[in-house]
């Protein structure tokens, strides 16, 4: 393992032909990735940013042990019924887990590829409502495909252990405000939320509403905060969202395995002083608030077992 002591200011940038990612340690984030062309010019692909200070609305963090939020902060699992802390700005709520704020090590990097390790003790998060042992890895790596990113969450317990992954990248096809850029989203139905954002329990059905996005349509002024359920996936298990420019024909698509059951889209409405800079897509294991409603994907992780996934990005200019 890699001898690391990261700061918020810390970055690791990995490289593959036209293509460069800048990562943090400083919880596993993703703050960078761009196409280079022969000349050296940049195209932005995520909405990212260099430094910690610089940060705005959760831009590439990694959401575990929930991504999303957890109504009131409450929920109970066998049996136990438990507290987290309140921290959401939009409620009363828990939100995005514990990671994205604290330092991770750094056990294997190369030129293509980075791997930053956490583990959360039981010991250390009693008092803050999650009274389980987890050791998670995060992988981003670069190839011609694209970039991908690959989680493995391991129970280092000797209990049984709620866990949902989820991450939070921001994307641009080079339109601001995104109103104009078109989006694909392959979900059938998305969450009915309350005004404090914590989802009331109903799933709702996508067809014939303003906010079905299974084939492109552009954003416009509409406030996605949405978190979509229901996810239609390819032959070979895919499901892949996409944001593009039909005018330059530039494309993203986030294509995610089966792991992934949700995608919260956002357009990032409540950022102060950069609001529709671009759409968050956000992969995630299982929907806002399925520490209440586990069959929204919640993974119950027994003693010793390994949960995984991978989501990869791929960029088109045109």
């Amino acid at each position: 393992m890699m001898t690391l002591s990261p700061t918020p200011d810390t970055e690791i940038t990995i490289a593959c032909a036209h293509q460069r990612a800048v990562l943090s340690p400083w919880g596993a984030s993703l703050r960078r990735y761009v196409l280079v062309d022969g000349h050296g010019r940049e195209t932005d692909i995520v909405w990212g940013y260099s430094g910690a200070g610089q940060k705005k609305g959760g831009q590439g963090d990694v959401l575990i042990p929930f991504p999303g939020r957890v109504a009131d902060g409450r929920y109970s699992f066998d049996g136990q019924a438990l507290q987290l802390e309140r921290n959401d700005k939009e409620g009363p709520n828990a939100i995005h887990g514990f990671v994205r704020s604290l330092p991770w090590t750094m056990p294997h990097a190369d030129t293509q590829a980075v791997t930053f390790e956490i583990s959360l003790d039981a010991a250390d998060y009693v008092p803050r409502g999650y009274p389980f042992s987890i050791v998670v890895r995060v992988t981003y790596s670069l190839d011609a495909q694209g970039l991908s990113c690959t989680f493995a969450v391991r129970n280092a317990g000797g209990t049984a252990a709620p866990v949902g992954v989820g991450f939070h990248p921001y994307f641009t096809v080079g339109i601001e405000p995104v109103d104009e850029a078109e989006a694909r989203i392959p979900a059938a139905g998305y969450l009915e939320f309350n005004p404090q954002l914590a989802p009331t329990g109903r799933v709702i059905a996508a067809a014939g509403t303003e906010w079905d996005y299974r084939r492109f349509q552009r954003i416009g002024p509409r406030r996605f905060n949405h978190c979509y359920l229901e996810l239609e996936r390819d032959a070979t298990g895919m499901a892949t969202a996409s944001l593009r420019d039909q005018k330059s024909g530039r494309t993203i698509d986030v294509v995610m395995d089966r792991a992934f059951s949700a995608i919260v889209v956002y357009t990032g409405d409540a950022i102060a002083g950069a609001p529709r800079r671009a759409l968050a897509i956000e992969p995630m294991t299982c929907a806002t608030d399925a520490f209440n409603h586990p069959d929204w994907g919640l993974k119950r992780l027994l003693p010793g077992e390994t949960f995984g996934g991978s989501y990869t990005v791929r960029a088109r200019l045109s």
